[in-house]
C-alpha cells in the first residue's frame, strides 16, 4: 500500500514539472501577446464587429442552402457548452486560491484580448475546412495548418492532433468528472464509482449520435444552464452591492502585489498572479487553444468571417462576464479561499452568500449540468482529431475510450488530473499560435473583403 502511495507520489511529481515548464511566462507572453497583437492588427475586432456578431446569431444572416451541419447559434452553444463549465465554477476557484484576487484581473484581460484570438482561429478555421462524401464539414487547427501553410507544415499539424485528442481526456473529460464526483460525494455522500459510471453511460448515449445531436442538446442546456448560474450569481452581487467598489479594487490592486495567495518573493508572486490568471482564462474560454474552430467548422455558412465574429463572443460570455461572477460572489463570502480549493471552495461561496436550497443543491446541479456538457463538446473535439489522423477506422474506439476515461476521471485524484489537464491544453496552444501568426495575411485579407463587402 505504501509503495502504492509513493509511485503516486513520484507521478504528481513528474507531472507538476512538467506543468511548470509548459505554463511559464514564454507561453504566457505569447498567448496574451498573441491576443494583444490581434486586436491592434484587426483594429478592435471585438469591438468593432460585436454588434454584427450579435445579428449573425441571431440568424439575420442564416441560410439553408449554406454548407455545414449545424446553425452559428448551435455552433457557439457547442463551443460554449465546452468553455462555460467548470472552468468558470472551479477554474476561478483554482485561480484565486492559487493566484489570490489579482488573478482575476488577468483572467479578464486575457479574456479580453482572446477575443480577437477566438475570432482569428474560426474565421480560418471556415476558410480551410473541408467536406466528406456526404457533406460532413471537418475542421480545425490541424485542416488550417496542413492546408493554409502547405504539406511541410503537416508534422505540426498532427502534433495538434495528437496533443487534441489527449487534452479530450483531461480537461474536457477527467477533470469535468473528478469535479461532479468530489462534490456529490461531499454534498450528498454518493460514490465516486457511480457518478463516473453514470456520466460514462450518459455521455455514450448521445456522442454515439455525432455533432446533429450533440448541438440540439448544448443549444437548450448552454442557455438554460448559464441564465440560471448568472442568476445565482447576480443574486449574491446584489444583495452585497456595498462590497463590490472594494472587491473591485481589491482585484486590481492585488494584480500587481507583490503577494499573491500562494506568496513568495519579490517578483515571483507577481507572476504567479499572472500565470495563475491567464492560465486559468485558458482553460475556460479556450482562446488560443484550438479547440472551439473544430467545433465552429460545421456552422452552415459561406462566409469565415461570421463565424470567426460569432466566436468572438465566447471569451466575452465566459470568462468577462461569469469568471468575474464566480470571483466576486468567492470574495463576498468571506470563505478562506487559501485553503478550500476547486469546485467545493465555489459551492462555499454560494451556501456562505445564500443560506439554504440554493447554495447547497444548486451549485452541485450546475456543476453536474455544466461538467455533462464540456464532456459532449470535447468528445466532437477528439473525434474530430482522431479522423484527421486514422480517417473513419477506429473513431467507434476513441468513443468508448472517452467514456471510460470519464468513469477513470471521478475516482482518480485532482491533483494529476489537473495537471495533466494543463500539459495537454498547454501542448495545444503552440502549434496553433503558430498558425496564426503564419496565416494572418491571409486572415487580414478575408477580414478586409468580407467587411468591405458589407459596408456595401
Amino acid at each position: 500500500m505504501e509503495s502504492n502511495q509513493t509511485l503516486i507520489d513520484s507521478v504528481n511529481e513528474i507531472l507538476n514539472i512538467i506543468v511548470g515548464y509548459v505554463w511559464n511566462l514564454p507561453l504566457v507572453i505569447a498567448l496574451c501577446g498573441t491576443g494583444l497583437l490581434l486586436t491592434l492588427l484587426l483594429k478592435g475586432i471585438q469591438f468593432r464587429g460585436f454588434k454584427h456578431a450579435i445579428e449573425i446569431v441571431m440568424g439575420k444572416y442564416d441560410d439553408a442552402d449554406d454548407p455545414g451541419d449545424i446553425t452559428h447559434f448551435q455552433a457557439l452553444c457547442t463551443a460554449l457548452s465546452a468553455t462555460v463549465g467548470l472552468g468558470n465554477i472551479a477554474g476561478v476557484a483554482i485561480a484565486v486560491s492559487m493566484g489570490g484576487p489579482g488573478a482575476v484581473f488577468w483572467m479578464i484581460v486575457t479574456g479580453l484580448i482572446g477575443m480577437a484570438t477566438k475570432y482569428a482561429e474560426c474565421t480560418l478555421a471556415i476558410m480551410y475546412r473541408t467536406f466528406d462524401a456526404d457533406g460532413t464539414a471537418r475542421g480545425g487547427p490541424m485542416y488550417y495548418i496542413e492546408r493554409g501553410l502547405g504539406k511541410n507544415f503537416k508534422p505540426l499539424a498532427v502534433f495538434f492532433a495528437v496533443a487534441t485528442i489527449c487534452g479530450t481526456l483531461g480537461a474536457g473529460n477527467m477533470f469535468q468528472s473528478n469535479q461532479v464526483a468530489s462534490i456529490l460525494n461531499s454534498n450528498f455522500t454518493v460514490p465516486t464509482w457511480i457518478t463516473g459510471l453514470v456520466l460514462a453511460i450518459a455521455t455514450a448515449v448521445v456522442i454515439i449520435g455525432g455533432i446533429q445531436r450533440i448541438g440540439k442538446v448544448t443549444s437548450k442546456l448552454v442557455p438554460f444552464m448559464g441564465l440560471l448560474y448568472v442568476a445565482g450569481a447576480v443574486w449574491v452581487i446584489v444583495f452585497n452591492a456595498e462590497k463590490v467598489p472594494g472587491l473591485l479594487k481589491l482585484i486590481l490592486t492585488s494584480a500587481f502585489s507583490m503577494d499573491s495567495a500562494a506568496g513568495g518573493v519579490t517578483g515571483f508572486a507577481i507572476s504567479t498572479v499572472i500565470i495563475q490568471g491567464v492560465r486559468r482564462a485558458c482553460f475556460s474560454n479556450e482562446a488560443g487553444l484550438g479547440s472551439a474552430p473544430i467545433a465552429h467548422s460545421a456552422a452552415s455558412t459561406k462566409e469565415p468571417v461570421r463565424e470567426g465574429l460569432v466566436s468572438l463572443l465566447e471569451p466575452l460570455i465566459d470568462t468577462v462576464i461569469i469568471c468575474t461572477m464566480t470571483a466576486l460572489v468567492i470574495l463576498i463570502s468571506g470563505v478562506d479561499y487559501t485553503t478550500v480549493k476547486g469546485v467545493e471552495l465555489t459551492a462555499q461561496a454560494f451556501s456562505s452568500a445564500i443560506p439554504g436550497f440554493f447554495g447547497e443543491y444548486f451549485i452541485p446541479f450546475a456543476v453536474l449540468m455544466f461538467a455533462y456538457s464540456t464532456l459532449l463538446s470535447w468528445s466532437y473535439y477528439g473525434e474530430k482529431a482522431f479522423n484527421y489522423l486514422f480517417g473513419n477506422n477506429g473513431v467507434t474506439i476513441y468513443k468508448i475510450v472517452f467514456c471510460v476515461f470519464a468513469f477513470i476521471g471521478a475516482v482518480w485524484s485532482i491533483t494529476p488530473v489537473l495537471s495533466f489537464s494543463d500539459i495537454m491544453l498547454g501542448l495545444m496552444v503552440i502549434p496553433n499560435l503558430i498558425a496564426l501568426a503564419l496565416l494572418f495575411p491571409k486572415l487580414k485579407a478575408e477580414t478586409n473583403r468580407y467587411f468591405n463587402t458589407v459596408k456595401k
